[in-house]
């Protein structure tokens, strides 16, 4: 089955990560970057070919950033290793971890929303489902439905069932995780410090290679090692891989909320179209057979 790339998506993650760990074992064999990226075109990564077949003088990280969110993170680490003449071996395999990390994050948010957003999918068919279950007990429904009370039902009905699913779409999508990754900057920062290069040189590396201006949370630990005497680098790492956390324990909150969020628009919109579209053509249609004033002439 071919993965999806080119989007951030979790197909570009996988790979993403994927590549990422088999170029890192190439460098550390000591093979050239040039090298190794042909024997990973070779090997059927499209993102390599990419690479490989790029013309002379094109940056690595150029062609990577066309290529997804995943493989801009990417370039960003490879940028600051290149400019700083840090290892590209141990550099790719730490961050090919984080990105690996990231990944088990995102899964565990999918698989915590699967079971509610499959629910509220479910729910918002149940309109119809009425419907039909009402033709199929006899109810003269159709009928019902080109008189005026039953056209407003239909109208009202399906303008519910619309907002239903939209809003309940819209609070699926805002409980999915972010794409970028956590601690990305604190990573590329502690790459550039493990050439031995100054902070103010590998912060400006760093925002040169796609990283951004130094974060509050990124000035602040440098500030302590700074004070402590401590490794930058080390609490750097530390740093991101708590933002990771942080982040993974988001998303499950997130996904746990959701279950009673999607109740509002299935009480407000899902279960009144229901009434209108499934309940109230099957009493018109009782009435019918009795009430002339609502007997079809």
């Amino acid at each position: 089955m071919k993965r999806r790339t080119g989007h951030g998506g979790t197909g570009d993650a996988d790979t993403g990560a994927e590549s990422a760990q088999r170029l890192a074992v190439l460098l550390e064999a000591g093979i050239a970057p040039p090298r190794a990226w042909r024997l990973l075109a070779e090997a059927g990564d499209p993102v390599a070919e990419a690479v490989a077949s790029s013309l002379p003088g094109t940056r690595v990280g150029d062609v990577l950033e066309a290529h997804g969110e995943t493989w801009r993170q990417i370039a960003i680490v490879w940028a600051v290793a290149e400019t700083v003449g840090a290892p590209l071996a141990s550099s790719l395999r730490r961050f090919s971890a984080a990105l690996s990390d990231a990944q088990e994050t995102r899964d565990d948010v999918a698989v915590a929303l699967a079971e509610p957003a499959a629910t509220a999918r479910l729910v918002g068919w149940m309109p119809l489902v009425a419907i039909a279950l009402g033709l199929v007990l006899g109810f003269d429904i159709l009928s019902t439905l080109t008189q005026p009370f039953g056209i407003a039902s239909l109208v009202i009905g399906i303008l519910l069932m619309l907002l239903a699913r939209r809003w309940s779409a819209r609070l699926v999508r805002a409980a999915q995780p972010p794409p970028d990754l956590p601690g990305l900057q604190a990573d590329a920062v502690a790459v550039a410090l493990s050439a031995g290069v100054s902070v103010d040189r590998a912060l400006a590396v760093v925002a040169a290679s796609g990283g951004g201006t130094p974060s509050d949370e990124t000035t602040t630990v440098l500030a302590l090692a700074q004070r402590a005497g401590a490794p930058a680098v080390e609490l750097l790492r530390s740093g991101a891989a708590d933002a990771r956390r942080r982040r993974r324990t988001e998303g499950r909150l997130r996904a746990a909320r959701l279950g009673s969020r999607l109740l509002l628009p299935m009480g407000l919109c899902t279960l009144p179209a229901f009434l209108l579209l499934g309940v109230a053509p099957m009493f018109l249609s009782v009435l019918a057979g009795s009430t002339p004033i609502l007997a079809v002439p």
